[in-house]
């Protein structure tokens, strides 16, 4: 398991995010979804917290295959999906991640949001993380993607028009006001021997990526939500949630029909791929593709890592 805490500044208050987190994850999670892939809400609904109080849950379904590197595609099956469970009890949330022919496999993300310029080392109230194992990212120089990259999100040259805040400077941290801090506690699992550092590194990575694309999201669309109520932003919410659900269904039922036996889409197993994925917890009946009802021509699936 590899534990790391991440703390993410933004020139905003607590109260503000909470508007400005879910108008983010509802846009954002529109933009990202369509060939088939992207984010599909099967659950949002009120949730009570025995010590955080109401707040909402919300279950989804992340398409992301495309995404995935090569080493990865060779063990899941063609229509593949992660399962995100996320309990928000504002300034406090739960999301958890899944893969249900996985059982070796998941990551958990606690969240806090506080006030401050990340300075609390103990947040969490329980163990305070280690030193070493706690990574302030900085949405004004800290590189991203090149694919996520866009003028407009980018805040050494944003300005709201609303607040008048911005543009971002180096160092903008130690003086702005005001401030608050994201602090996210990760865990990731892959217990598999062999596997297991390689794509919990390979996992931690892509989280401080999207992390630090959601976080500058939020802060460059300040203007688009700023003044919005919690009402509003919850119907904003829905609308985007519909939007998006049809567009991943839309592209999932339009890639038209299946010609007879395609070799791509089964895969014979042979003896040492069925040892790896059994490392895995991964039966090989569990990859066959439910989708098609024709037998396919067999093709050795790859073990080898690229």
């Amino acid at each position: 398991m590899l534990m790391k805490e991440y703390r993410i500044c933004m020139p905003l208050t607590v109260d503000e995010y909470r508007i400005g987190q879910l108008y983010m994850i509802s846009k954002h999670s529109c933009e990202q979804s369509g060939g088939g892939e992207g984010v599909e809400v099967v659950k949002n609904e009120p949730d009570t917290h025995p010590q955080y109080g109401p707040g909402q849950f919300t279950e989804k379904r992340i398409y992301l295959t495309s995404k995935l590197p090569s080493w990865v595609r060779a063990f899941i099956p063609r229509i593949f999906y992660v399962t995100e469970k996320a309990w928000n009890f504002y300034p406090y949330t739960i999301t958890e991640y899944s893969v249900s022919f996985v059982p070796k496999f998941s990551i958990r993300i606690e969240t806090r949001f506080e006030n401050n310029m990340g300075d609390n080392d103990n947040v969490f109230g329980d163990t305070p993380t280690p030193a070493e194992n706690v990574s302030f990212l900085d949405i004004l120089i800290d590189p991203i993607p090149e694919k996520h990259y866009k003028e407009s999100e980018d805040l050494s040259q944003w300005q709201s028009g609303k607040t008048n805040r911005g543009p971002l400077e180096k160092g903008w941290r130690e003086n702005h006001n005001p401030i608050m801090c994201s602090y996210k506690r990760v865990e990731c699992r892959f217990e598999v021997y062999g596997l297991q550092t390689r794509t919990e590194e390979f996992i931690h990575r892509n989280i401080r990526d999207i992390l630090l694309v959601g976080h500058r999201q939020a802060v460059a669309w300040l203007d688009e939500w700023h003044g919005m109520s919690l009402e509003e932003v919850r119907d904003y919410e829905r609308t985007m949630q519909e939007k998006t659900n049809s567009k991943v269904r839309t592209s999932q039922n339009n890639t038209g029909p299946q010609a007879a036996p395609h070799p791509a889409y089964f895969r014979s197993i042979s003896e040492n791929d069925e040892r790896s994925l059994k490392k895995m917890g991964v039966t090989t009946a569990a990859l066959s593709d439910p989708a098609s009802p024709v037998p396919h021509s067999p093709v050795r699936l790859n073990s080898t890592p690229e």
